[in-house]
């Protein structure tokens, strides 16, 4: 009788040991499991925050190119456009001086010749700003008689500052030869010649 107790004492330590393993086991393993996930988490919420860093400091990166690619841009325009007006006011003093200059008379009688030679051409005016008018009259017409054997007349017209426009066949037909459309046509010409240029120098 004492054996069989003795041995249901040593089963009942022996299971009560088993079932406090088993639940250390237990334990120890859940532990284990909810320390992994911890960690994974953690691991993930990290590479989570570096990625977006990544992401952020790109973002960042590129829109700081594109400011300054944008700057770049908006300075080359406004050299362009600052050398283009440069260009238009020395063209346009240029012309001007040719225009002041005794050239000037020499130059109508030229153009006159050429469109007289023209068989639309059957009448032609030459008309000048009151000023010049006044001060080209008598050498222009003298030079005109010499040279053509037609009759051109010379009139005044104050809607332009300088230069010369001719009319032929009663007005029907003109052309512009004043300051400001010499000076628009050769800055026209101008101006694509100084893009190319600056477009080369990029």
């Amino acid at each position: 009788m004492e054996i069989q107790l003795n041995e249901l004492i040593e089963q009942i330590k022996k299971d009560g040991v088993d079932a406090a393993e088993a639940q250390a086991a237990a334990v120890i393993s859940s532990a284990k499991a909810e320390a992994e996930k911890i960690i994974a988490d953690a691991k993930a919420q990290a590479d989570k925050m570096i990625a977006d860093a990544k992401s952020e400091n790109a973002k960042t990166v590129k829109s700081g190119e594109d400011a300054l690619r944008q700057a770049g841009r908006n300075l080359l325009i406004s050299f362009r456009e600052s050398v283009t007006k440069e260009l238009k006011a020395i063209t346009g003093e240029s012309v001007n001086a040719v225009y002041s200059s005794e050239a000037f008379a020499k130059l109508i009688v030229t153009a006159v010749e050429g469109w007289a030679g023209k068989p639309e051409a059957e009448d032609i005016t030459v008309i000048l700003n009151a000023n010049d008018l006044a001060r080209l009259e008598e050498t222009v017409l003298a030079a005109l008689k010499a040279k053509m054997s037609g009759g051109v007349t010379l009139k005044a017209n104050d809607n332009f500052d300088g230069g010369f426009r001719i009319a032929v066949n009663n007005g029907a037909i003109y052309y512009d030869y004043s300051a400001e459309a010499v000076t628009d046509m050769l800055s026209a010409y101008l101006s694509p010649r100084v893009a190319a240029l600056l477009k080369e120098a990029e």
